[in-house]
């Protein structure tokens, strides 16, 4: 995906359906694709369920919209996030959205915002259902935010010892669950490649990782326990990589295609 370092995004957060202990390593990620000019959250402040967040808007200057729930069981703060997001939309003030819910109700929302030419960026935890995530951009489960994956950079490139490092910090009692799509994913990656690579079989790997996130926007290294998507493609043995250098500095190229 093609995204500029100074992208304006506005930050709206669903409070009733994302835990607060995500929010700073969820605002180290939004850093990547851009600068929050709007930072938003939305919930019924009078309800004891969301004192905890108060700590948390303070030390990231995050503004409390209070919604009050008028009726009994049902979630007000969509109605009043969406509002604000169109309002948002026709100031011309932002380049994109960061929505933050595992909530399918912003579906038609992101739907909406992309049909004006607006980059949108999902976070939300793994309950989030599909119809919310495909809608999306790009979708970043909070889950692997939360738990980083500390990699020795001299061992990225030892397969074994990877896998090792992330069964360590998984739980046996709850396997990782996106391990058992690894069947999909190498069908996927191959797909991809076979798509857009050149008379040689290569395909340059920025356009790669473009490529699979158009075909599904959840999708991430970390999902799967490595930080970037060289040593997961190199963890299947099926793939060639070639680095090839630029210029007369020390920048390279990486390319792969499949054995």
């Amino acid at each position: 995906m093609d995204l500029k370092s100074d992208l304006r995004l506005a930050v709206l957060i669903d409070a009733d359906n994302v835990p607060y202990s995500n929010v700073k390593a969820m605002l180290e990620e939004i850093a990547k694709y851009g600068v929050p000019t709007f930072k938003r959250i939305y919930a019924d402040w009078t309800k004891p369920t969301v004192s905890g967040w108060k700590t948390v808007l303070l030390e990231n200057a995050i503004t409390p919209i209070q919604q009050y729930s008028y009726t009994q069981g049902k979630n007000a703060t969509d109605s009043a996030m969406i509002i604000d997001a169109m309002d948002i939309l026709y100031s011309g003030k932002v380049d994109g959205f960061c929505i933050v819910s595992s909530d399918s109700d912003f579906t038609r929302l992101a739907i909406r915002l992309r049909e004006a030419g607006m980059k949108v960026f999902g976070f939300g935890e793994k309950k989030t259902p599909r119809p919310f995530i495909s809608s999306c951009d790009k979708f970043i489960y909070l889950e692997i935010l939360s738990k980083k994956i500390d990699i020795d950079k001299d061992k990225q490139d030892n397969i074994s010892k990877e896998k090792k490092v992330f069964k360590r910090k998984s739980h046996s009692a709850n396997p990782n669950p996106f391990l058992k799509a690894d069947r999909e994913l190498v069908d996927m990656i191959t797909d991809s490649i076979e798509d857009i690579a050149d008379e040689n079989g290569w395909a340059f790997l920025g356009d790669l990782g473009n490529f699979l996130l158009k075909k599904q926007p959840n999708f991430d290294p970390r999902n799967y326990g490595y930080v970037k998507l060289v040593p997961l493609i190199k963890s299947f043995g099926m793939f060639e990589i070639d680095e090839r250098e630029v210029g007369k500095g020390k920048i390279k190229h990486v390319y792969v295609r499949t054995k």
